[in-house]
């Protein structure tokens, strides 16, 4: 069994029970291992056995449950194909391709035309099936970019969505003032068949009285039937554009055997729409009956209206999932410098290939992976461990693309490019973890995948029973079973299941939103009502993100007074100030807190990955690092032990050096959050497992566990692995849900895994788009307030669905 894995986007889908419909259809399709579909992202994970199926036989099957897939198209040269004895060895390695739909060679034009899965097949992959059939592409193939295809679809859904609004819209309020005119000489009530008013039909209803009156006044007859027929008229652009994707949707769910909340919208707002129509056609059919040709106009287009809006604000926030991943990608380096021929030349980073000769000079991004074979210099690999320091790289130390390079110049061998890299790896993980989280459905979706079937057979159950015990003669019941059949389709569409869910949570979300808690979704807030365990971030999260001065421990003079520890900052400071590394900054913002002044540097120098040195005040002065100065055999005296004792906390020392003697240790630490601990302490209290994650070492991670009281400590953690964990906690807890709780690019995957990513407001873009919940304050005791919340509107909810 040969075990593939693809993410296919998926077009058409409109609620949660057509994610469904596509994943149980998926599901059963022959050579299918598994299937999940995601529909904020209409995206779905598919492992399939390929040598049972393919992704011709994948699309297909999403096509026959009445939806699409994306696909894209690109047309490339190939070098002398007209020379070739045949075609098929090309065509054929293009078609194992994982992603390729399909591939045609032409010989005439020599050309090659490939339909392939936008996201999943990339220009590398199709040149490298090239070259493995023994060709050669004629130029750098130029593949659709799919986060700008999935950008551009989703700006013009956004749009289109719009402007149906819009025309619901104002087609409704027209047609609620035209129904009150209608009813303005009608008492509420009479013949106990009045349609209620609702809320805009109070507030319209005077007006359409001084309408009336105004009209009456100039002797003008107000033809009612007339107003029917105009309402008819001005409500059909509603019915027949505005709408369509629910009368579409029911038409494809009859097709297909399936119901959904498009099916209860289409065949309640068609059947009112049909029912006003005859009602406007033939009012003495009712009239005959004992009933008034009431219409239904506005109440379709108001309808119509709702359901539009809720669409249209849940399309904009389907569109910020791609940000995430979109903001990784912009990480990557567009060039690289590459020894080729024995000369430096400048290729776009999709040219590297393993085995390339890579050279990358200071303030540069690393393009791609690899291997430094000579220089040396201190990357900054935040955006990958999360840790502010830069690494120290020397030969045979390994470096990352999209890093960034600080001080000096190296030149690595690459090892890994493309999707192999790193950051590629971190942008799948990413993807994999938007795709194949399996959400739960909302609460009233779960019960609309019954309600709706049931409200669909009690209006045909009302039809019947009305229409045989109904009053004689026989037209009567058959118009009595009519308004009862659309009554009860009025009445469940779009029915207080669907308004019990979504109020309740606009009231949780904007209560949140006071606590500066941003909750990207109702299905976000029901995941974080279910939280069992929390993982938190260290860097970023529980501490401030910001190296600070702790510690200035001082020598003592020949005379045995101590040495002033504002000569020790300001000498430090002053050669610091020409440096660029976050531990300078540390001490410069300590120097510039306690108002130091600093002093003219001369001859500095950086010695990279040891330290820096310069000549202040005639005085030769040196800030290095611990593990430097004991190279340099230098006596450190009882500093050695402060220093020793620092370190154990968690804190890097670094040691100032006047004229080659031991002046002072400088402890540099991230400082704790003054509110991590309480909020960890609520949590505890609250019955919620606390674990700390982090990049950093183990002695620094538990130090920081120690003093926020967190017993579970899981350090040197890389993005990946952070993943990984979230997966083995949910399958350990038995569906049990996880919180993650991150800041930085290094927290990307985990947070998308995650059953409910959050992300703390100060650290990175991509974090926050990677998550469901964004924290603007940083605070961590929000997050118990946003676990409170939620379990409280979950409550609300229920509670609205009961009543």
């Amino acid at each position: 069994m040969s075990k593939t894995r693809i993410v296919l986007p998926i077009e058409g889908m409109t609620c949660a029970s057509c994610a469904a419909t596509v994943q149980e259809a998926l599901a059963g399709a022959s050579g299918v291992t598994s299937a999940g579909v995601n529909f904020a992202t209409n995206k779905a994970a598919i492992e399939y056995d390929s040598a049972q199926t393919n992704v011709g036989q994948l699309i297909k099957t999403v096509r026959e449950a009445g939806y699409n897939c994306g696909k894209a198209t690109v047309t490339f040269g190939i070098v002398d194909l007209h020379y070739a004895p045949s075609v098929a060895p090309l065509e054929q390695s293009l078609s194992k391709v994982n992603g390729v739909i399909r591939a045609v060679a032409n010989q005439a034009t020599e050309t090659a035309t490939v339909d392939y899965v936008p996201g999943v097949v990339g220009a590398e992959d199709l040149e490298r099936a090239v070259t493995a059939a023994g060709f050669e592409v004629a130029e750098p193939i130029a593949a659709e970019d799919p986060l700008e295809r999935e950008r551009i679809a989703r700006r013009r859904e956004v749009r289109a969505l719009t402007w149906k609004f819009v025309v619901a819209a104002l087609v409704t309020i027209v047609a609620m003032l035209g129904s009150m005119l209608l009813m303005a000489d009608r008492p509420m009530g009479e013949n106990g068949t009045m349609k209620q008013v609702d809320l805009l039909g109070r507030l319209l209803m005077p007006l359409a009285v001084s309408l009336r009156d105004w009209i009456a006044a100039r002797g003008w007859v107000l033809d009612l039937d007339w107003i029917k027929w105009g309402l008819a008229g001005l409500t059909l652009p509603v019915v027949a554009w505005s709408g369509q994707q629910f009368y579409k949707g029911t038409w494809s769910g009859l097709r297909h055997r399936t119901a959904d909340m498009n099916t209860l919208i289409g065949v309640g707002t068609g059947a009112a729409y049909l029912y006003s129509l005859v009602a406007t056609a033939a009012p003495t059919f009712f009239l005959r009956a004992g009933l008034p040709a009431d219409v239904y106009f506005e109440a379709v287009a108001a309808i119509i209206a709702l359901v539009l809006l809720g669409r249209l604000l849940e399309a904009r926030a389907k569109g910020r999932t791609s940000e995430a991943i979109r903001r990784l990608a912009a990480l990557r380096a567009k060039s690289a410098h590459v020894i080729r021929d024995r000369q430096e030349t400048d290729i776009p980073v999709e040219a590297v290939v393993v085995g390339d000769m890579v050279i990358v000079k200071p303030g540069e991004k690393v393009p791609v992976d690899g291997i430094v074979t000579e220089g040396g210099s201190a990357v900054n690999e935040a955006m990958l461990t999360g840790e502010p320091m830069p690494v120290g790289k020397k030969p045979g130390d390994e470096v990352i693309g999209g890093t960034l390079n600080t001080t000096g110049s190296i030149t690595f061998r690459a090892t890994r490019v493309g999707k192999e890299t790193a950051l590629g790896q971190i942008v799948q993980l990413v993807e994999d973890a938007q795709a194949t989280k399996a959400p739960i459905q909302k609460l009233a979706d779960r019960v609309a995948g019954v309600f709706v079937p049931i409200v669909i057979a009690l209006a045909i159950a009302a039809f019947l029973a009305w229409f045989d015990l109904g009053p004689a003669p026989q037209v009567r019941a058959l118009v009595f079973a009519t308004v009862a059949f659309v009554t009860v389709l009025i009445i469940a569409c779009p029915c207080a299941l669907g308004l019990a869910t979504p109020t309740a949570i606009l009231v949780g979300t904007g209560k949140a939103a006071e606590y500066g808690i941003l909750i990207r979704s109702g299905e976000a807030l029901e995941r974080l009502a279910n939280a069992r365990t929390v993982l938190l971030d260290k860097t970023g999260t529980i501490t401030e993100g910001k190296p600070t001065v702790t510690h200035i421990v001082t020598a003592k003079k020949p005379d045995g007074t101590p040495i002033s520890p504002a000569d020790v900052l300001r000498w430090a400071a002053s050669v610091e100030q020409r440096s660029e590394h976050p531990l300078a900054v540390a001490i410069l913002k300590a120097a510039q807190d306690k108002q130091v002044s600093l002093l003219p540097v001369e001859k500095f120098a950086a010695m990279e990955g040891r330290g820096v040195r310069g000549t202040v005040d005639r005085r030769i002065i040196e800030v290095i690092s611990l593990r430097h100065a004991r190279e340099r055999s230098l006596e450190l005296g009882s500093l050695g032990g402060d220093a020793d004792r620092l370190a154990a906390q968690g804190r890097s020392p670094v040691i100032c050096v006047v004229n080659n003697t031991v002046y002072a240790v400088i402890a540099i630490s991230d400082p704790i959050k003054p509110t991590s601990k309480t909020a960890i302490q609520l949590l505890k209290k609250r019955g919620i497992p606390v674990i700390m994650v982090s990049g950093d070492s183990r002695k620094g991670a538990e130090a920081v566990a120690g003093e926020v009281g967190i017993d579970e400590v899981l350090a040197e953690v890389l993005p990946s692995q952070k993943a990984d964990l979230v997966k083995k906690l949910q399958r350990q807890n038995g569906g049990a849900h996880i919180v993650m709780v991150g800041d930085g690019i290094n927290d990307a995957p985990a947070l998308a895994q995650a059953d409910v990513g959050i992300a703390i407001g100060t650290g990175t873009d991509i974090a926050m788009e990677a998550s469901d919940v964004t924290l603007i304050r940083g605070d961590l005791r929000a997050v118990f307030t946003a676990i409170e919340l939620a379990r409280r509107t979950m409550r609300t909810i229920r509670w609205n669905l009961i009543w």
